[in-house]
């Protein structure tokens, strides 16, 4: 109540007064109010998710009055696992509308999925297909997983590796919604090779980091990898040691103005 209070520019009663009053009105409960937290009902949801899509119709209402010298205006709110396959996207739409200003958020693809169908971004890149009928999803590319150690690693020196070699050895990986870690995981378990997960981290940069310090091997998309003088790429050839990236935005709004521009951009670039 009272972030709201903040953001609309109003008192917390006042704020609490008008939820009492309509709750009063219609005879209904909104919030279930445990002491000082207050938490959605499921009529509470039901009705945030049609005034979720009142906001977006205003959003989208402004966006097309913000026409204006043959160039769209307004705001697209992106969200990327990591900004290698989003920059190439992010740039050829900004040549065609430099008027619209873009806001990008990181994260797993867990939170890209869950930020598009809350409403707080209109279009996710993302690194695996996402089956659900609210969502519509664009094949991107596929994208090779390399495996990689610091230099003075004992495999960095082989000329070759199977997977089998990777038995017992320790790993760096990412947090338990990360789409290469799971890929890895299931890869290595269908051809029967245990790994240890010595070090968990949640970002891309610190893994890597890690890994150059030798506190174990690391995996990470071929386009991620960066050239670092103390890592070096494993041989390891394994087709199926894949991700593939993915274009989403909630498929109610995929004919909106800007997302429909996005999208026919992400078509373009396709691998």
């Amino acid at each position: 109540m009272s972030a709201a209070a903040r953001h609309l520019g109003l008192t917390q009663p006042t704020i609490s007064a008008h939820v009492a009053r309509l709750e009063r009105t219609y005879g209904l409960e909104l919030f279930f109010r445990r002491g000082r937290r207050v938490e959605l009902t499921e009529f509470g949801r039901s009705l945030l998710e049609t005034t979720n899509r009142l906001y977006d119709a205003e959003h989208e209402a402004l966006s097309l009055l913000s026409l204006g010298r043959s160039a769209y205006r307004g705001a697209l709110r992106i969200c990327a696992v990591g900004p290698y396959n989003v920059m190439p996207m992010i740039r050829e739409f900004r040549a065609h509308h430099p008027g619209v200003q873009i806001a990008m958020n990181l994260g797993d693809s867990r939170e890209i999925v869950e930020r598009i169908l809350d409403y707080r971004g209109e279009v996710g890149v993302l690194v695996h297909a996402v089956d659900d009928p609210r969502i519509l999803c664009l094949p991107h590319r596929k994208q090779p997983l390399v495996i990689f150690a610091a230099r003075d690693h004992p495999l960095a020196e082989r000329p070759a590796l199977m997977l089998a070699d990777l038995e017992g050895q320790a790993f760096v990986l990412r947090e338990a919604g990360s789409t290469t870690r799971r890929v890895l995981e299931q890869v290595l378990r269908r051809h029967g090779v245990g790994i240890r997960c010595d070090v968990e981290i949640g970002s891309r940069e610190s893994v890597h980091e890690a890994v150059a310090q030798g506190l174990g091997l690391g995996v990470v998309s071929e386009t991620a990898y960066r050239d670092d003088s103390r890592t070096v790429k494993l041989p390891i050839r394994c087709d199926e040691l894949a991700t593939h990236a993915h274009v989403v935005c909630l498929a109610e709004r995929q004919e909106s103005l800007l997302v429909s521009h996005f999208l026919a951009i992400a078509r373009r670039l396709r691998g």
